[in-house]
């Protein structure tokens, strides 16, 4: 734990080749990290930039694109498995998710197919299997975690995800017959509201780079009032953009009892120098009072959720087709 008297979590949303060998290891043994994710964002940035996959993709070349990607995915996400296993091992996190391919958000048996797949290919039990907050995901999220599989639960905007998300992990763990209780996280994306609403409130007199916040902090509550220990709140989308915000502001406004933030490796450089951990928007009725008057100013949240849900599904798809074009050139 980054911070052991609130059981927080600071984990990395950053997945390279390079990195996994040098600085990775670092953080993990400075007790900075102990966890990370990726997206296929983050493997798009990672595949198409850096030397360290030349030699792989040459090696592969006689197949198919997604076969391609998901070699090398599989390589680097095994690998940083190995890196966090120890912490698994004693309880502290240890997780590193990989995203099922963002084309089949819509196909729950095919999500359910290449989860147990991907995940019995990676052979490590600290591997989370990240399922996007869709109809057929919610489906696909019972059926892994009562097969014993981690799911990471994401792009999640609202409160009725979120619980859409916990109902189905609940049912799930019911089925579930092993002996090790599977473990899940309802990753909630925060700065894309305020990139999103932020001139709007601003032109409304209403303060901005707060909506992202509260709102993250209302799937929270929700999740804890589940009481289902194996089940943490992630804050994901944690990266600020512009010099309007501190870098860690999204890390720091969000220090909540057993909760997880996965941020950019800048901003967690940022933050561990800061050394600034006081969070000023409290649980409660600040953060109704703000989302009231966001909503009594015309701001249809649930409107916006929807539209960020849709957004974020298509720049997902957007990065995976970027990968498996250039792959196939």
């Amino acid at each position: 734990m980054y911070i052991e008297d609130l059981k927080f979590s600071l984990w990395c949303d950053f997945v390279e080749r390079s990195f996994l060998d040098g600085e990775f290891v670092e953080l993990i043994d400075r007790g900075i990290i102990n966890g990370a994710t990726s997206n296929p964002a983050i493997f798009k940035s990672a595949i198409l930039t850096s030397k360290a996959y030349k030699d792989d993709i040459k090696s592969l070349g006689k197949k198919s694109p997604k076969e391609i990607y998901e070699a090398l995915a599989i390589k680097d996400i095994r690998k940083a498995a190995k890196r966090l296993l120890p912490l698994y091992d004693r309880g502290d996190d240890g997780f590193i998710s990989i995203e099922v391919d963002p084309f089949l958000c819509d196909d729950a048996k095919a999500t359910i197919a290449e989860g147990k797949r991907l995940f019995s290919q990676i052979d490590m039990p600290n591997v989370m299997i990240k399922v996007p907050a869709t109809q057929a995901g919610y489906d696909a999220m019972k059926a892994l975690i009562s097969d014993g599989i981690n799911v990471n639960a994401t792009l999640i905007f609202s409160t009725q995800q979120a619980k859409r998300c916990m109902d189905a992990f609940s049912e799930g763990i019911k089925l579930f017959q092993g002996e090790s209780t599977p473990k899940a996280v309802i990753s909630v994306f925060v700065s894309r509201f305020d990139r999103k609403l932020d001139k709007q409130l601003k032109d409304k007199g209403i303060p901005t780079s707060k909506v992202g916040v509260c709102n993250a902090i209302k799937v929270y509550e929700l999740v804890e009032s589940y009481g289902l220990e194996n089940i943490r709140t992630l804050f994901a989308s944690t990266g600020v953009k512009g010099d309007d915000l501190e870098a860690d502001y999204y890390i720091r406004e969000l220090l909540l009892k057993n909760s997880i933030n996965t941020a950019p490796l800048a901003t967690i450089k940022y933050f561990i120098h800061s050394n600034k951990i006081n969070s000023k928007i409290k649980v409660g009725e600040d953060v109704d009072l703000l989302l009231k008057r966001v909503e009594e100013s015309g701001i249809d949240l649930s409107v916006v959720c929807d539209e960020l849900m849709q957004e974020g599904l298509i720049s997902f798809k957007e990065a995976f087709g970027e990968i498996l074009e250039t792959l196939g050139s």
